[in-house]
């Protein structure tokens, strides 16, 4: 798998690619919602129904115009009032100073946005007293034609999955690869002290050879070189080592695939101080070299020290 840096772009091709401002409008019930949610993932300032004569102000309240950075993005709609006219005039200011803009517009057909309406037992944001949610939905879609019009993306969202919706949109606006964005978290535990509850996927390493036995690394632990030189270089662990990793390289591309923002891949053995250590941390190695960003932790390590003597880890 290539490094994300294979191929890297320029600072001019990333300020095309990646806007200083990003601005989510659309039809009410699109997915305005969960596209916030991707920026937020993707590091992203995220605000809310802001309306548009803010932009500049909440742009430079962030340091956006500081070169610190941090990219912002906000959801509009039609709760205000000239919504085009003040759109128009906040883009211009950011481009007077030095900001870049774009907007994101997320549309559906009348019957999807009917249907979850209905599903979601609330009422259109814009629908007037006596008002149908129908009439209501073509209002809307009148009014905001013209912004349609000058958006820079435009998403139907009518048969589109959430995790579709968040690869259209870290393609456009992320400075991250799909394996930067997914946080993996590696950790080690022993089975004696409880399983993991929050473990998506969880190896036991108990079969393989324990430094436990051997006197001199009875008080190590996996972070130890002897240790981790013992487990790792053992015949036994290099075979398992090489499929365990093929299964990574099997089941990681999915979860990327499905928009997964958080990964948890617990590995235990007995006590969790000797082999899930070294497991865990040559792990976190193999997936940080394949450009994923993973943190790494040891739940039972610190029990180490305070453990008896005669149990085996």
């Amino acid at each position: 798998m290539p490094a994300a840096n294979d191929n890297p772009i320029t600072k001019a091709e990333l300020a095309d690619r990646v806007p200083d401002v990003v601005v989510i409008t659309g039809m009410s019930g699109s997915g305005r919602t969960q596209a916030m949610h991707v920026f937020e993932d993707m590091g992203y300032f995220c605000i809310d129904n802001l309306p548009p004569r803010l932009i500049l102000q909440l742009a430079e309240l962030v340091g956006i115009n500081a070169g610190i950075g941090r990219h912002l993005a906000v959801t509009c709609d039609l709760r205000s009032q000239g919504l085009f006219d003040e759109l128009q005039d906040a883009i211009q200011m950011l481009r007077d100073h030095e900001m870049s803009c774009k907007i994101v517009f997320l549309e559906a057909s009348d019957e999807v946005l009917m249907r979850r309406y209905n599903e979601n037992r609330r009422r259109h944001p814009l629908a007037m007293p006596g008002e149908t949610t129908a009439d209501a939905i073509q209002r809307e879609r009148v009014q905001l034609a013209s912004i349609r019009e000058c958006s820079d993306m435009i998403i139907d969202t009518t048969r589109l999955r959430t995790s579709e919706l968040r690869a259209k949109l870290l393609v456009a606006f992320s400075e991250l690869t799909d394996q930067q964005l997914m946080d993996v978290r590696v950790f080690s535990f022993g089975f004696k002290h409880g399983m993991p509850v929050e473990a998506d996927i969880m190896i036991d390493v108990r079969f393989l050879p324990n430094p436990f036995y051997d006197p001199e690394m009875r008080k190590l632990t996996g972070l130890d070189e002897k240790v981790s030189t013992f487990v790792l270089e053992n015949p036994k662990t290099k075979e398992f080592l090489d499929a365990w990793f093929k299964l990574l390289d099997a089941v990681m591309p999915g979860y990327v695939a499905e928009g997964k923002p958080q990964l948890s891949i617990a590995i235990g053995c007995t006590g969790g101080q000797h082999r899930s250590v070294a497991i865990a941390e040559a792990t976190a190695h193999y997936l940080e070299r394949q450009s994923y960003h993973v943190s790494i932790s040891h739940r039972d390590l610190p029990r180490a020290n305070r453990t008896a003597t005669g149990e085996a880890h």
